[in-house]
């Protein structure tokens, strides 16, 4: 029932409608987390399997309704009588994101299909359900309030996830530092957006944009301050450097599906209320998130690709942990472009959303390949990829490919081109020193996925010493993998060949304006 004023006076509805549509998504996510916590009550243990084919069909399912929405011009939970003042938009940025951590989370389920046998399967596929709803809603939400809740329903659930794994010490404590640091986080975020509250009078991100335009001389310092806390809640959820210290042992901790997760998922979810509070919120304040943005940056990619570089291959799980600082330094480059954007305009962002698509892709194939070789070889040491090509030779085409997309190089031609982007959004900023710093990053780099990408066709005998090779060329015996494993590397496979031959698919988000 809605209740009008009374159309003699004119006056403004006092009921807002709902647009069931724009919030289609993350509902559908949010809707069949809660099927599947109540159906885990009823179906017996041999059927427990169908939860997880059901958890599968409900992110298709999420996914399929951001079509409709593709226009971009639906809005909802509006105040009354303010235009432009809303709490969800569901804009180009915010379907681009929604596509790619529920994207991202359908491609985390397959992986998890077949390695959910020693874990509470009811309660696995709800929290990742539940996270990726939060993860969908986030980068739609235009209000302080609704962003925050959006975070922590995306973060909350991901604490424990990472520590699903009963009687694992090593899980116990990746969440647990996982968890201590993002509770560090959210109360310095809430702290600064305390501080931009008192100082505006409003959540609502454009209205407060508006109102920082002007703010009086005794509250500057309380905004500065407010604008300042709430970066660095969200440079803890980026994993930007000095705040990135929970990443390795969290991935290396946690079961590689959702490792897989954190580095994509988690990722876009943290850059995307950052992209929201910098541009949309903040933008009366470039000239204090612009400079912090881009030293971030730069300290970031070096501080990862560094210590990516200084992986042995003999130490247990040393791949993963490779993957997890090779993410920090990746964070560093999509840091760039959000930093531009403090001296140009709000179109370089679209360079950090090519980005983060390509990043998706590729890093989702290289944890997918990874899990393959961990049905094996569970120490999963870079080691045990050294003539891989002997035994799984698509798996080693496919794992080399991405690599070489991270790496930035040819055939890998998309990974190529989204550092070009993200490369000439700092040149057109003039931010010179930070497109030099990215320069001898992508240099680091090189040799790290080059020496993982040299190892899977080299063969037993190169290795240093003589005697088999630690890898799969030690155990020629094949396993039967399963059908959703397959499927999420064909996926990614596929997806990033396409990618690499026809670029402009996401390469056009880097030359408008997503807002």
């Amino acid at each position: 029932m809605t209740v009008a004023a009374d159309s003699a006076t004119g006056a403004a509805s006092l009921v807002q409608s709902v647009d069931w549509l724009a919030i289609a998504p993350p509902v559908a996510a949010a809707s069949v987390a809660l099927v599947v916590l109540v159906a885990d009550l009823f179906v017996p243990e041999r059927r427990k399997p169908l939860l997880g084919y059901g958890a599968v069909a409900g992110l298709a399912a999420a996914l399929a309704l951001l079509v409709p929405l593709r226009a971009g011009d639906r809005s909802t939970f509006c105040l009354t009588g303010t235009a432009g003042a809303c709490s969800y938009t569901a804009d180009h940025f915010a379907l681009a994101i929604q596509a790619l951590v529920l994207g991202g989370a359908l491609l985390t389920a397959l992986l998890s299909l077949g390695d959910t046998r020693r874990l509470p399967a009811g309660e696995f596929w709800f929290l990742l359900l539940s996270s990726a709803a939060g993860a969908a809603l986030l980068p739609a939400a235009r209000d302080l309030a609704t962003l925050v809740v959006a975070l922590e329903v995306a973060s909350l659930p991901a604490f424990a996830l990472v520590g699903i794994k009963r009687g694992d010490r090593r899980s116990s404590e990746a969440a647990l530092k996982f968890f201590l640091s993002s509770v560090v986080a959210t109360t310095v975020m809430l702290l600064g957006v305390s501080f931009v509250y008192a100082t505006t009078g409003t959540l609502h991100l454009t209205e407060i944009a508006a109102r920082l335009d002007d703010v009086p001389g005794e509250f500057d310092t309380l905004a500065k301050a407010g604008v300042v806390l709430t970066l660095v809640g969200f440079a803890f959820k980026t994993a930007a450097a000095p705040f990135h210290f929970w990443v390795p042992d969290t991935y290396v901790g946690a079961p590689l599906p959702i490792a897989a997760y954190l580095s994509v998922v988690g990722k876009a979810v943290g850059f995307s209320g950052l992209i929201l509070v910098t541009v949309i919120g903040f933008p009366s304040y470039a000239d204090v998130w612009g400079p912090a943005l881009a030293v971030l940056a730069a300290l970031t990619m070096t501080v990862g690709n560094v210590a990516a570089l200084r992986q042995s291959a003999t130490r247990a799980r040393s791949a993963v942990r490779l993957l997890a600082w090779s993410s920090v330094g990746q964070a560093g480059y999509l840091l760039v472009p959000i930093a531009a954007a403090a001296y140009s305009s709000d179109e370089q962002i679209g360079s950090t959303v090519a980005y983060a698509l390509m990043y998706a892709v590729v890093n989702l194939g290289a944890f997918a390949v990874a899990a393959l070789v961990a049905r094996t070889r569970p120490g999963n040491r870079l080691a045990d990829y050294r003539g891989l090509y002997a035994t799984r030779p698509a798996a080693a085409l496919a794992l080399g490919f991405f690599l070489l997309c991270l790496a930035g190089l040819p055939p890998g031609v998309i990974g190529l081109f989204a550092k070009v982007t993200v490369f000439s959004a700092a040149v057109d900023a003039g931010l010179g020193w930070l497109a030099v710093v990215m320069a001898v990053n992508v240099v680091i780099a090189l040799y790290y996925y080059l020496r993982w990408t040299a190892a899977l066709f080299r063969a037993p005998e190169d290795v240093p010493g003589g005697g088999p090779a630690p890898g799969p060329t030690a155990a020629p015996r094949k396993h039967r993998v399963p059908a959703p494993l397959t499927t999420a590397i064909v996926l990614t496979g596929l997806a990033a060949v396409a990618l690499s031959g026809a670029p402009q698919l996401i390469l056009r988000f880097a030359a408008v304006s997503l807002f």
